[in-house]
Parts: structure tokens; sequence; C-alpha cells
């Protein structure tokens, strides 16, 4: 089925909306030609999940030049569409790839649309799906390329959480900070290197949901095995509150929308946590927790926080997070 034919079933039957494939659906609306040449910029959206943040996707879309925006999923259909013709506006065209299975990842069509994309998107669902559909696959280079070109890259919910050079693959499915402040070695702790190589987040492990499904704790101890089996020389957690998003521009410089004043939440072990030992609770001190709203701004190159809203202090004994009485 061509683009055209793709489009024009959208428009006369939604019943018949997704172009299906054996391993994928897809949907366009907007114009079916590529895009003229358009100018575009680096950029990254890192989204908390939730409900959308308008005004962050019209950055992302003004970063993409107006041209063609190519979602990319493994659950769920075409729900951006809506979002970027009635509220966002600017593109070119949407299209989303709905993936069945890794096989799609091998599939010229779908290399072909993701390598013409203006700007990716990466939708929320099951980060595990993601790893295990994308990673070191056609799709997985091509999403590396697309960030060498200059283009911007975004993602929510688990889509946001495979940004980072370091990412909970949730390979086991999810985990709680209860449970695995008890056990940093939990089986559910599965976590990944090396996905997706965008330059700012080089050291970074991105957290998305954030207050509203009390991560902190879980941030904590996925940073403290992180240092323990990795030994990075630079690493630090970012985690995203729900109906907020965190764009940041080439220079690593990045601002925070929200829509239900969430916030960005930069945390920092500023002490060695102690070695986690399987089965043992967490034990770390030196916990530096600085939250982030739409006045303030952060450089991801150097950690600087101009007009921070909240400046915590934490650390963790006998597996159980506890906020420094010291802390303004």
């Amino acid at each position: 089925m061509s683009r055209l034919a793709a489009l024009l079933l959208a428009v006369l039957s939604p019943l018949a909306a997704a172009d299906r494939a054996t391993s994928y659906d897809y949907w366009i609306t907007g114009n079916p030609a590529d895009a003229h040449p358009a100018t575009t910029r680096a950029g990254l959206v890192l989204a908390g999940g939730g409900s959308e943040v308008v005004e962050a996707w019209k950055w992302f879309v003004a970063c993409a030049g107006g041209g063609d925006i190519v979602v990319l999923r493994a659950s769920g259909g075409d729900g951006y569409h809506g979002l970027v013709t009635d509220k966002v506006g600017g593109a070119d065209s949407i299209e989303t790839i709905l993936f069945h299975d890794a096989s799609a990842a091998h599939d010229p069509r779908v290399l072909d649309i993701i390598a013409r994309a203006e700007g990716i998107w990466l939708a929320g669902g099951d980060q595990a799906r993601y790893v295990a559909y994308w990673k070191d696959t056609p799709v997985g280079a091509a999403l590396n390329a697309h960030l060498r070109a200059g283009k911007p890259l975004g993602g929510t919910s688990a889509g946001l959480a495979v940004l980072g050079e370091y990412y909970f693959a949730a390979l086991h499915g999810s985990v709680t900070s209860e449970t695995v402040l008890r056990d940093p070695f939990h089986r559910a702790v599965t976590l990944g290197r090396g996905f997706i190589a965008a330059p700012a987040l080089a050291g970074v492990l991105t957290d998305s949901h954030f207050m509203a499904r009390q991560r902190l704790g879980r941030l904590i101890a996925f940073l403290a095995r992180l240092q323990a089996d990795e030994k990075p020389a630079r690493l630090v957690g970012l985690g995203l509150d729900e109906a907020t998003a965190l764009c940041v521009e080439p220079d690593g410089h990045a601002t925070v929308f929200t829509e239900k004043n969430g916030r960005a939440w930069l945390v920092v072990t500023t002490q060695p946590p102690e070695p986690p030992v399987a089965g043992k609770p967490l034990a770390a001190r030196g916990i530096r927790v600085t939250g982030l709203g739409p006045e303030s701004t952060l450089n991801l190159t150097d950690l600087r926080v101009a007009r921070p809203i909240a400046l915590r202090t934490f650390s963790v004994i006998d597996g159980t997070l506890l906020e420094d009485p010291a802390t303004p």
C-alpha cells in the first residue's frame, strides 16, 4: 500500500486507518510526500509520561523544522495524530509505526520512513519491548544516525526510559522503590547501557512518572548499582514528573515545560555509596536532589542549575530513604 493510499484510508474510514503489515502497523496524517528539505536542529525532549505537554511538543516540531514527525511504539495506536494536528500544528505530517515484533526493525520500508523523518518520538508503553525490538538492530542504528544528523529526538515514559546512556530495561517488569531499596539486586533490577547515544545524556539515567509513583528511591538504588558495576566517570539521575518535559538544546542547556505544576529532578550522589550486596538493604549518604520548574535552567554539560525550586539531601539507611533534617 502506498503512503497516499494509506492517507486516503485514514481520511475515508477511521476503522481502516492502519496500513497493516505482518510485523507492524502504520498510520499517516498530513502530507504523504516527503517534506521539502527542512532546516532541523538537534534537541531532546525528556517527558515524564501522563498527559502530553503541548508547549514541549511545539518546541520539538520547531526543532524538526516543521517537517515529518515519526512516532515509534510497541503498543497503542495513532493517538499522537490528533495531538499534533489539533493542538500542536506546524508539522508537514505525523506518522506512527507500531511494532509487533523485532522483525519490523529490519523491514526496508520501516527503515526508509525513519531515515526520512525530521523528528522522531518514542511513545510510552513497555521499554522492555524497545530494548528487545530495537537495541543493536537497524532501527537502533537509525535512531543514532538521526541524532548525528542534528535532528530532534523525544520520548515519554518508556520512551524516556531508554534515552539516557544508562537505562532501566524492565526486562522482568517494573519495580518499586521499596523493593529495590531492600534489595538492589532484586531480579527486576535489569539495567542496560549504550542503546541510544545522545551526547547530552552521557552518564545519565532517566526515569518517568517520578513523584506520582515515588521513584526517587529506586533511581538512587539504580545509581548505586551502576556505580558499583560500571564505575563510570560521570553518573547522574534525571527524574521527570507526569505532564512535565525537559527540553534540551544542542549546547546542553535545558528548560522545563509543565502542564500540571510538575518538576524535573536532578539526582547526584555526592558520596560514594556503600557497595550494594545481594539480598541486603542499600546504604547511601549525601544524595543531592535538585528540583527544577519552568523558571529554572539546567546545563547538562556541567550540571549547573539556575533558579532551582528545591534543594534536598537524602540518605538511605538500612533500606529506608530519609531526608537529611539539615536540608534547607
